[in-house]
């Protein structure tokens, strides 16, 4: 059996151009799941399109530091920037602070269910959820995260965790390696937690392309897809987007890069999908059949 590849567009709903060029990308059988931000700007636009594209797989890209909540602010205060209104605004301060043991695991749970119910209310069949900057990798994200999942029936969550084939590669520089092999450090904590031992929650072979963030290009990609092995189910994330106006009243590192990224993908999946043993793409949502 061939590997399975996910390929997953994170920020839909950021922008309109971040919506758009995901639409672009599926249409061209290039991308395959995309993860919707309950309060992202262009929430109700990437809703629209999420239900006239149903072989999209969507899920829920759920917002923990840098960003609005959806609860109201005076019952998730842990989770909260100097403002109090809105979260965290780095990832630094909120891993930081959930290290001190000063976020409260039941407002995680709050915070996501709200935002996993906004966008259900709104129609969407939601395939899986992962996080914003992969809060998730941490066992007190990934432990109220899952009981949330488990309650509001989602199959499935990203393995934040890099796969071991993508660490022989010269994509990332020494300091990014160094911080993703720390951070694998974490990955029995994620692979022990109940819902995942048992199946009740879905979820891959390992994250590639993470390491690769605002360095995706058609080369780094071209090298992360020949490396794959032949076979195993693995998610390829990516930011892709139209670098705009409406983009440049957004908070985000991630500016000219991801117009590169939209062209890696064009230039690099369709030659890959004709190798021998080319990987067969699918979403969260497939996962199940395979696994019944």
């Amino acid at each position: 059996m061939p590997p399975r590849l996910i390929i997953n567009a994170d920020d839909f709903g950021l922008t309109r151009g971040v919506n758009r060029s995901i639409i672009e990308l599926h249409q061209a059988g290039v991308l395959t799941s995309a993860t919707l931000m309950a309060t992202g700007a262009a929430f109700a636009d990437a809703v629209a399109l999420a239900h006239a594209n149903p072989g999209l797989g969507v899920g829920c890209h759920i917002v923990l530091t840098d960003g609005t909540p959806v609860s109201d602010p005076r019952d998730i205060p842990s989770l909260l920037g100097p403002d109090g209104r809105n979260l965290r605004p780095s990832l630094l301060d909120f891993v930081q602070a959930l290290l001190r043991g000063k976020i409260r695991e039941e407002e995680i749970a709050l915070e996501a269910t709200a935002q996993i119910r906004r966008l259900k209310q709104a129609g969407i069949a939601l395939t899986h959820v992962d996080t914003h900057k992969h809060s998730h990798l941490f066992p007190r994200v990934s432990r109220p995260l899952l009981r949330v999942l488990e309650s509001e029936s989602i199959r499935a969550i990203r393995n934040p965790f890099e796969p071991a084939f993508t660490q022989r590669l010269s994509h990332a520089g020494v300091k990014r390696r160094m911080q993703i092999n720390l951070l694998n450090r974490l990955r029995p904590g994620f692979s022990r937690q109940a819902q995942v031992v048992s199946g009740a929650v879905q979820t891959t072979g390992g994250t590639v392309g993470v390491s690769a963030t605002g360095n995706l290009n058609a080369v780094t990609l071209t090298e992360l897809l020949l490396a794959m092995p032949s076979q195993g189910t693995y998610e390829l994330v990516c930011h892709p987007g139209y670098n705009d106006a409406d983009l440049d009243r957004i908070t985000t590192r991630l500016r000219q890069h991801r117009e590169i990224e939209m062209q890696a993908l064009v230039n690099a999946i369709p030659p890959a999908l004709v190798q021998a043993n080319a990987p067969q793409l699918i979403h969260f949502g497939n996962l199940l059949p395979a696994h019944a």
